[in-house]
């Protein structure tokens, strides 16, 4: 990625955090310039200089940067430690708000009557593991979980699943023992095995394999299957409630192909 390209996604993730294009560049360009005048700036953003001020008015309003008020006036951003951390502050503030406003929004009631069974999809690495994260932490009699691809065992994931074994039972399933070792450190309380699933790994996929990541079952009622393409390691997952018992039962014994015979469920 040469320099163009790094100012531009700047830029744009910039702009994800709420500053508008103009600001977004003024701010870029004041990171590059010790200080600046609106001609500079203008001149090294391409921002017309009359635009320059009013973006200046905003990010100084933001607390991103520093007016001297000389002849012409000086420009400078505030340091990129402390940028950085007032725009996460202000992103944390306004997720919050979001969530706060939100949650006290009066729901329409739907008459129709929900189905017994439900099948959703979702998208997402961050997405799945948050939905993987909650269920977990929902969890109240088992779960088992089966790593389809190592890359998706984070840390996060691991200090929840080690929070749920204090109160529930956790069953972990890995396609090698290095990936069973790792779980057994991070979360000593769970019965671990080496799944007899082999083919749901993606170290060695097809032209047109599409491999599973992770399979969770939680309280033998909620299922959560997440797939993988490998040439573009994007994840999709499925994620269903209410599922009738034998399907349930189908769904547990096949996940726990590799557990010792005694924790077998079907035994």
């Amino acid at each position: 990625m040469d320099t163009t390209e790094k100012l531009e996604e700047a830029i744009a993730v910039l702009q994800q955090l709420g500053l508008k294009e103009y600001e977004a560049r003024c701010f870029v360009g004041l990171i590059r310039l010790e200080t600046g005048t609106a001609k500079k700036l203008s001149e090294l953003t391409e921002v017309p200089r009359t635009r320059v001020y009013d973006a200046i008015r905003v990010l100084e309003a933001q607390g991103l940067v520093e007016i001297q008020h000389s002849s012409p006036q000086q420009f400078r951003a505030v340091p990129l430690d402390e940028a950085t951390e007032t725009l996460r502050d202000q992103y944390e503030a306004r997720v919050e708000r979001l969530q706060n406003t939100l949650e006290t929004v009066e729901t329409v009631d739907n008459q129709d009557e929900s189905p017994v069974q439900e099948v959703w999809a979702i998208a997402g690495h961050d997405a799945i593991e948050n939905r993987t994260n909650d269920l977990i932490e929902d969890a109240t009699e088992e779960i088992v979980f089966v790593v389809g691809d190592e890359s998706l065992l984070t840390d996060d994931l691991l200090d929840t699943l080690e929070a749920a074994s204090d109160n529930v039972e956790v069953i972990v399933g890995t396609l090698s023992e290095s990936v069973q070792d790792r779980i057994r450190t991070a979360v000593p309380e769970a019965t671990t095995f080496v799944s007899g699933l082999e083919w749901l790994g993606t170290e060695n996929p097809t032209e047109n394999d599409t491999a599973v990541g992770r399979l969770l079952l939680v309280d033998r009622s909620t299922i959560l299957v997440s797939s993988i393409v490998p040439e573009t390691r994007e994840e999709r997952a499925i994620f269903g409630v209410g599922f009738g018992n034998g399907l349930i039962v189908i769904a547990r014994r096949l996940m726990a192909q590799g557990l010792i015979p005694v924790r077998d469920p079907g035994s």
